[in-house]
């Protein structure tokens, strides 16, 4: 229906007598003609099933200027019209001078504000729908379960969802699709994988949307078998549910060469492949430090226009810096057309993980004077790492003091254990361990590990035993390795006696060096 149409759509549908002879236009009118309710209804619904809704808001301009006093039918259809053209404040507007507030008008307004992200807003609405006598529905329901899963500041319940649940049964309230996905999301958000499970088996048609969480959430907690089976039953597969197998192999090195197996069989299906599926083969590729495979990867993206994606240039050249391909990695990191902090931190980590400390560091000083770019606090991680493998202690010290002074970035812990590791092995052990000792938080394990190993490195037994009591005070079973290199230094300095001791320790808790293993690629794999 076009604009210019809607005056004539709008007013009384009723017989005009012929102008007098004299009379060249009609007499002009004081106010608009009073609309027909039936008209307007009609006229909104076209708006609201159109893929232009935006026009259709002058029909509420024409009722507030006609003085019209629309029914509830017709105030509805004005707020699902704003809804839809995404005005909140009209919409909400229209909700409050609504004639009689109903179910519908409630879902209706929760809804559009769930879209908008206005989690807050809509969790209010809910409670003023309970204090309004009004009984949720399973759409209800469904968008509370919605509300439940979103990210955003208010940190809602982890028992919410079961909350929910039982309301729902306490309601007999009849369950769809809607409401058993909404559900099966909210526990799996929630890490409630067995929960999830029992809704899931309950639903009559399993749909893609369900078993891709529940797929999603049994990759999550390491079932990869279970994820197995439910993608088996699964019969009409999209590339969603392709996409949540792909990237629950690729997170694992040892499952991470199924994921370009499952990718094979989603090209023999003709599914597209999308940016998710892409990412995923790129992490799994570098898993297995296969950039061979990475490579035919790159090709496949370069023939789609999601190669020029930022997402994709970063997570590419990640792959070819943990592959060992510095050149590679440098090559699609110069040839972005867009860069941010990430593909920057990328860079600046490649370079300092394959001994390329002055690079990392000269490349960290560009992105900060030339463009300006604010660091996060894994910039500054790999920074403080090409300092502690480059041993430039003051560069490094210099660094972690900008990160607060200049940046407003706070040291985490993994800064801190850095640190303690760039001081350790430049030899300066009582600077190290004065420094973990002025931490504004409890070190933790790595603090100490980080010392102990430096200590090992340059045969200090005595700060050695000071590292290894504090961190067997923290992780007295989880830390094989610390043992052994305390019992390395021991042995060095000839103290038999602590050594027979300290692994009469170990095998009393059942502690055990960890087997060493590497991965080798070959041709046929």
């Amino acid at each position: 229906m076009k604009v210019g149409r809607l005056a004539t759509l709008l007013s009384p549908q009723t017989h005009k007598p012929p102008l007098p002879p004299n009379q060249v236009f009609p007499p002009r009118q004081s106010h608009p003609p009073l609309p027909d309710a039936t008209v307007l209804s009609s006229a909104l619904q076209s708006y609201i099933n159109s893929d232009n809704p935006s026009p259709g808001q002058k029909i509420h301009a024409h009722i507030l200027k006609s003085g019209f006093r629309p029914n509830n039918n017709v105030s509805i259809k004005l707020l699902i019209l704003h809804l839809k053209c995404g005005s909140l404040k009209y919409a909400r507007q229209m909700f409050d001078e609504l004639p009689a507030r109903t179910l519908s008008s409630y879902n209706y307004l929760i809804s559009g504000n769930l879209k908008q992200g206005q989690v807050e807003e809509s969790m209010s609405l809910v409670r003023q729908l309970v204090l309004s006598g009004e009984r949720p529905d399973g759409y209800t329901f469904s968008m509370i379960l919605k509300a439940s899963t979103c990210n955003g500041d208010v940190a809602w319940p982890p028992s919410l969802g079961r909350m929910v649940h039982a309301q729902i049964i306490k309601s007999d309230v009849d369950g769809d699709d809607v409401l058993y996905t909404a559900l099966v999301a909210s526990y799996i958000k929630n890490g409630r994988v067995g929960y999830a499970r029992r809704v899931f088996d309950m639903m009559l048609d399993k749909n893609i949307m369900c078993s891709t969480s529940m797929i999603s959430g049994y990759m999550s907690q390491g079932s990869v078998e279970d994820a197995e089976d439910i993608f088996r039953r699964t019969v009409e597969k999209d590339v969603v549910v392709f996409n949540a197998m792909i990237e629950g192999y690729s997170k694992s090195v040892g499952s991470a060469k199924k994921s370009i197996e499952v990718y094979i069989d989603m090209q023999r299906l003709n599914f597209q492949p999308t940016i998710s599926t892409f990412a995923s083969l790129i992490g799994a590729c570098s898993a297995l430090a296969a950039f061979d495979i990475g490579q035919q990867v790159q090709c496949q993206l370069m023939k789609t226009n999601l190669f020029v994606d930022i997402k994709m240039g970063s997570a590419l050249l990640d792959m070819y810096s943990k592959c060992g391909r510095v050149e590679d990695a440098c090559r699609i990191f110069d040839h972005m057309p867009q860069r941010n902090v990430f593909s920057w931190t990328s860079m600046i980590d490649g370079y300092g993980k394959n001994g390329y400390s002055d690079e990392a560091l000269e490349l960290f000083s560009v992105m900060l004077k030339e463009y300006q770019i604010k660091p996060n606090v894994v910039t500054f991680l790999s920074a403080l790492s090409a300092c502690g493998h480059a041993g430039l202690v003051d560069k490094g010290l210099e660094i972690f003091e900008s990160m607060k002074r200049d940046y407003s970035v706070k040291p985490t812990m993994e800064h801190y254990a850095c640190m303690v590791d760039l001081l350790g092995r430049a030899g300066r052990l009582r600077q190290a361990w004065e420094f973990a000792k002025g931490m504004p938080m409890q070190p933790n394990s790595d603090v100490w590990a980080a010392l102990l190993s430096s200590s090992t490195v340059h045969g200090d037994i005595e700060m050695a035993r000071i590292a290894s009591n504090e961190l067997f005070k923290l992780n007295p079973d989880s830390r094989p390795g610390a043992y052994v290199s305390f019992s390395s230094n021991l042995a060095a300095a000839g103290n038999w006696d602590s050594v027979s001791e300290l692994r009469e320790k170990m095998k009393a808790r059942g502690i055990s060096k960890d087997i060493g293993w590497s991965l080798v690629g070959t041709d046929s794999n």
